[in-house]
Parts: C-alpha cells; structure tokens; sequence
C-alpha cells in the first residue's frame, strides 16, 4: 500500500525525496514505526494532491488539445481505406445511389453501405431517400478539395504511384499544355472537339465548357458523329478513371487523332475553371 502511495504521488507530481521502508527488525518484521512514520510525513493527503494535480491548468490544456485532435482523426480515419477513398471520387462527380455505387466499386451493396456509413459518421457525405433508394452526396464543397489535396499529396512523395501513373500516360496520347485555357480557347474555336466519357448523369451535374456527353459505353456506335479531320480529347473522373485512356484507345483504332485529359470535375473546380 505504501509503495503504491508513492507512485501515485510520483504521478501526481511530487517532487519530494521518496524514502524507502527502514531495514526490519530482528525476526524479520519491518519496522512499521519507522517506515510509517518515514512515508506519510511527505505525503500527507496523497489521493487529494493527485485530484488536484489533474485539475491543473497545464493538464487542462493537455485535454483540450487531445479532444481536438481526436476530432480531426476522424475525418483520417473515415477516409484511410481505398475504397472509401473511390466512393469519394464518384461521390465528386454526381449524386448516387447505393446500388450504383456498389456497381462501379466492384463491392457488394452490403459492403459499400458499410463504408459510406464511416463516411457520413465523418460527415464527408449526406443522404437523401428518392423513392425506394438511398441517394449519397459530398457534404460539402471542401471534400473535393480535401480528396484533391490528398491525391496530389500522394502523387508527390509516393514513388510507387508516380511510376504507375507514367505507365498509365504512357498507354496513350495526353493533352499536354501549360494550362487548360489554351483547352478551351481552342475548343471553343472549333480547333478540338473534347468529349466527356463519364456517364451522362455525371456530365449533367458539372462538365467542362464546350464539352460534348458521349459516356464511354456509347461511344462505339456513336463514333460516326465526329469528325476524323478535327482533333478530340477525351476525359472523364482524373488521373485514375480509366474511361478516358479506353475511348482514346478506341478512336486512336478508327483513325481519329485523339488525346487524353488527365484532370477531372474536381480539378477544374479548384483551379475556377468556368
């Protein structure tokens, strides 16, 4: 008991000198006398001194900084899954259902609804019932940016990514310019024709200017509406939607000069394209 006393003291913030029980008696009892007398001297109202010591300003401070910290584990937490961070992506593009989500992440509608549920714990996206379904959107604009700042963030110091995404640029032609208002200035002109692959319920929510919606899973037997003399740059999500490389892969084969556009809505939305 007396040794715990001390420890407790030690944690409450004693600084006094710790003097350990006297050598026993003869016959081998400790001197409780001594060693009584010894221990509670200094550490008189121990379980008050440790009571008090956790009320203290710099302690308060401590519990304060740890509550807000937690808070802003959760938005890390919620988000460090892969698949998660996918739902996120889509969700940028458009609302949707949960059987669409399911669909395009390869998940069982089961699983998905398990991880949106973190996400809206998180408050990274919202519900709304449309009839029989349960439609999820981004709660706000800032998770595009955070999804966008975290994308680039990885792509900077991840040497594995940066070599995936060389090879993923390298599989077909990119528009390449120092920025997009050279894109637009010229498709605008008639110079390019740029075509958005996504879905066409993506394309109604947010698309680029002067771009046509010829969704990827049409494109074949619409391929006819574009002209071969004109070039075209195709589109979709950003740098890890693959639409984009296929349809530029597919008119490339019918003998279009075709380009790929690695930025997506959530891109153009943070560098305030029109």
């Amino acid at each position: 008991m007396e040794l715990r006393k001390i420890a407790l003291a030690r944690r409450g913030g004693e600084d006094s000198t710790v003097a350990w029980p006297a050598p026993a008696k003869a016959g081998g009892e400790p001197n409780a006398t001594t060693s009584a007398s010894v221990l509670h001297k200094p550490f008189s109202g121990l379980d008050k001194v440790g009571a008090h010591a956790q009320t203290t300003p710099m302690n308060k401070n401590r519990e304060i900084k740890n509550a807000l910290y937690e808070q802003v584990a959760r938005i890390a937490k919620a988000s460090a899954n892969p698949k998660r961070l996918e739902l996120i992506e889509l969700l940028c593009q458009a609302p949707k259902a949960v059987e669409l989500l399911a669909q395009e992440t390869g998940m069982s509608i089961k699983l998905t609804s398990a991880h949106l549920k973190e996400l809206r714990l998180a408050r990274l996206v919202e519900t709304e019932r449309q009839g029989k379904h349960i439609v999820y959107r981004i709660a706000s604009e800032d998770v595009p940016r955070f999804w966008l700042g975290l994308r680039t963030l990885a792509e900077d110091r991840l040497f594995e990514l940066q070599d995936a995404l060389r090879q993923l640029s390298s599989s077909s032609g990119e528009w390449r310019s120092e920025d997009l208002s050279e894109l637009l200035r010229k498709a605008k002109g008639g110079e390019l024709i740029v075509i958005d692959v996504r879905p066409s319920n993506e394309y109604e929510q947010a698309h680029l200017p002067y771009a046509r919606s010829m969704p990827l899973a049409e494109l074949q037997s619409r391929v006819a509406e574009l002209p071969k003399d004109t070039p075209i740059v195709a589109y979709c999500r950003g740098p890890y939607c693959l639409m984009s490389a296929d349809a530029v892969r597919l008119l490339q084969e019918q003998g279009y000069t075709a380009l790929q556009l690695r930025e997506g809505v959530a891109d153009w939305g943070l560098n305030s394209l029109p």
